[in-house]
């Protein structure tokens, strides 16, 4: 029998809701409206012509009428819809510290999953390993924060290998343009022509990848002696003296990260890196005011 999951969700929505009030509770640039972005904008009203504004909005039929300057006001049509394409293969079910990388990613889904959903907005979710295990359609409201929170904490759904090849093509055939698609993964794995499915996604959705692994995964320890690792997807074992590859394990993992971080941004997709040892909340704020700069 597996494991319950050890996630507390709570904790992660209050520190992450603190730190990011003046985005969630805002609709100015550089507010949460602008960090993702709705679909266009739409009338809303007229108001009186100021000396600073723009003479090519004023509205001279309507000025005509009113006998005064008018111009036009829009607002954003949001209508945003946000996806989580979740890994849910063995590779997450690893950790050396308090919480495991799929136990820290649920909290953080969890939380952007509030924080979006209080804002009006639709989140929808997929978990995958080498097929698509669980899906919950896109939709509003409260309940919809319960459906998502429901289905990530399943603790038979963590197993199994990985394809991010499957999943891509999955998301390519079901979501509709425009989407948010948010990838939470370790991108332990990565094989055939990911990159170029990579490029799929990025081409139709504004995509987000966001790593998360744990220390071991970028370090190994010191002074330890001889240790048994295992392959998380064949479970073959293999006994290493860390010490001896430390140096070359450490420096091809920052060769990988940098390959697929460099992936994502030639792709004009926007990437985070996470590791359990230390909190979510600072890394996601500066992704979120990154990309309120970016729509400015």
């Amino acid at each position: 029998m597996k494991r319950k999951l050890n996630v507390d969700i709570v904790p992660s929505i209050r520190r992450l809701e603190v730190v990011t009030k003046g985005l969630l509770k805002t609709r100015s640039s550089g507010g949460y409206a602008s960090v993702f972005k709705g679909k266009g904008l739409e009338f809303s009203d007229y108001r009186i012509y100021a000396q600073d504004d723009d003479a090519s909005l004023i509205d001279w039929k309507a000025s005509m009428r009113a006998n005064q300057l008018l111009i036009r006001q829009y607002v954003e049509e949001r209508d945003v819809k946000v996806f989580f394409l979740f890994d849910c293969s063995s590779s997450m079910v690893f950790g050396s510290g308090p919480k495991l990388k799929n136990e820290y990613s649920v909290e953080l889904v969890a939380s952007l999953a509030y924080a979006i959903l209080e804002a009006g907005d639709s989140v929808g979710l997929a978990m995958f390993n080498d097929k698509i295990v669980e899906k919950v359609y896109t939709s509003k409201g409260r309940g919809q924060f319960y459906n998502i929170v429901k289905t990530l904490i399943k603790p038979e759904s963590y197993s199994g290998a990985y394809d991010f090849v499957n999943a891509a093509d999955f998301l390519l055939n079901y979501l509709k343009e425009d989407t948010v698609v948010i990838i939470v993964s370790d991108f332990v794995g990565l094989k055939g022509e990911w990159q170029k499915f990579l490029e799929m996604l990025s081409s139709k959705y504004d995509v987000i990848g966001m790593m998360v692994r744990d220390i071991r995964d970028k370090e190994l320890p010191d002074d330890v002696g001889q240790v048994v690792i295992e392959d998380p997807y064949t479970k073959q074992t293999l006994l290493i003296e860390p010490e001896l590859i430390k140096e070359v394990y450490e420096s091809e993992i920052r060769n990988q990260e940098n390959e697929i971080e460099k992936a994502f941004l030639s792709s004009k997709a926007d990437f985070l890196s996470m590791t359990t040892n230390k909190r979510f909340t600072e890394p996601i704020i500066t992704l979120f005011r990154k990309r309120s700069m970016k729509w400015r």
